[in-house]
């Protein structure tokens, strides 16, 4: 989720809806510029006992972040205390419970998104065999109930959590309990945006199938290879799903805008602290009548802001986030983008992988969606046949546009190399978490705690 680092005070004022649609409109840019920013969260936990580590425990979160100072990343208080660092290679910050993200600088090509992500983790390693702590990559804690994790000092998460049990029955568990991997990735226009938009929408459910790693819940198989996925479908009906006013004719940034401004806001921030607002109307604060801030007018800052607690599968901000993965080990965290670059960034494979999809209505894009949790490849696909039918294919369409874009390494390798843990997925036919489960009961004997001395980074 988002660190909010400072109040601007001379934000411009919203005084017309054209400023909302013109937000997205400045993220465009020619496709020489384009860039890839990948996010991915990891759980944090102690070595000795695999307990989650406290924020003011000795060698707890805050150690953890003021220790990864000396890799030359800067300090961000909120509140006095330290919730975030910032640097070159982009944001570390903390999710609710603690669950450590990097939200990686944008940057050119995926050669350069996996030594991003190599450094970080060697940093987070390093600092960890110190301070007694382990990094797991996993989609959902597999051991942990609600009550034994911590709180993080962050205002938004405060008015996150009361909020959230108003909405949903998940919700909490979204917060405390998950981590993902999601890339960032640019548009050249409002078209393109949507066509981006419907792709990545109607293909998030293969995405959350190849890296669905989430079937433990406090120490039992839950029923779900993805039920990380499943959390998002009761967390909140305001702010989550499939958008099916994105694949309507006239789709764009004012429609996308119309969309925002009907998500309950969470919060204002202002003067260095959150103003809870949860559940009141966006358009209501254009309007001056916010209650909790009479008067006032939003800013651009507080448009942002407000995107920003929208989550659907796929969200447009001045760049287009694919949300739908688990979190994973390091070979998958440089997957995901790979995926979604090879789709998205070549003119040929966004036109093949719309061709693929384009003929799927909304209720057959719902059901795949509702599917996938448990299913993950298995799971059924419009017109027959399931959704590893058609994952070497889309793989293959991948494939091709990381090939068109010859983006070189050093060694004169292009980026096709990083699909490779999706293509022995599809291989294999089994997904990470359908591993996971052989373990548990073939090699763990149901003791889910084997899984901290085998998915650790």
């Amino acid at each position: 989720m988002s660190t909010k680092t400072v109040s601007v005070s001379n934000a411009p004022v919203i005084e017309h809806r054209s400023q909302l649609i013109d937000y997205f409109a400045r993220g465009e840019k020619s496709k020489d510029r384009w860039r890839i920013g990948t996010e991915h969260e990891k759980f944090v936990y102690r070595t000795a006992d695999c307990r989650a580590p406290s924020y003011d425990e000795p060698g707890g979160i805050r150690d953890l972040l003021i220790a990864l100072t000396e890799f030359g990343w800067t300090p961000i208080e909120e509140g006095g205390n330290v919730i975030a660092l910032a640097g070159p290679d982009g944001t570390v910050s903390l999710e609710p419970a603690g669950q450590l993200e990097l939200s990686g600088a944008p940057l050119e090509n995926l050669h350069e998104t996996c030594a991003e992500t190599g450094r970080h983790l060697e940093q987070v390693k390093a600092v960890g065999e110190r301070l007694g702590l382990g990094f797991l990559g996993l989609g959902m804690w597999p051991d942990k109930a609600r009550g034994d994790l911590p709180i993080m000092p962050k205002g938004r998460y405060g008015i996150m959590l009361h909020h959230m049990p108003r909405v949903g029955s998940l919700g909490l568990d979204m917060m405390l309990r998950t981590c993902t991997i999601q890339v960032n990735l640019d548009y050249s226009s409002e078209a393109d945006m949507a066509k981006k938009f419907r792709v990545g929408l109607a293909l998030q459910p293969l995405a959350t199938a190849l890296f669905a790693n989430s079937p433990l819940t406090e120490k039992h198989p839950n029923g779900y290879l993805s039920y990380r996925s499943h959390i998002w479908s009761d967390t909140d009906p305001h702010r989550t799903g499939m958008l099916p006013f994105v694949f309507e004719d006239g789709f764009g940034y004012e429609r996308y805008a119309d969309y925002a401004l009907d998500v309950p806001m969470y919060f204002v921030y202002r003067d260095g602290r959150y103003i809870d607002a949860a559940g009141l109307s966006f358009r209501d604060f254009l309007r001056g009548e916010l209650s909790v801030l009479p008067g006032e007018k939003p800013t651009i800052d507080d448009w942002a802001d407000h995107l920003s607690t929208a989550f659907p599968e796929v969200r447009l901000k001045t760049f287009l986030e694919m949300r739908g993965a688990d979190g994973g080990p390091w070979g998958r965290i440089c997957a995901l983008p790979a995926l979604w670059v090879g789709l998205l960034y070549d003119q040929g494979a966004l036109d093949a992988a719309w061709d693929l999809v384009r003929h799927w209505s909304m209720d057959d894009r719902e059901a795949l969606r509702d599917a996938v949790p448990k299913l993950a490849l298995s799971a059924p696909l419009p017109g027959g046949g399931c959704l590893r039918d058609i994952a070497g294919e889309v793989l293959n369409i991948a494939h091709s546009g990381l090939k068109a874009r010859a983006r070189m390494s050093r060694a004169g390798e292009d980026e096709t190399g990083f699909l490779d843990p999706l293509r022995e997925i599809v291989r294999t036919g089994k997904v990470p978490a359908e591993r996971l489960l052989e373990r548990y009961h073939q090699q763990w004997d149901g003791d889910a705690c084997a899984i901290y001395s085998e998915n650790r980074f």
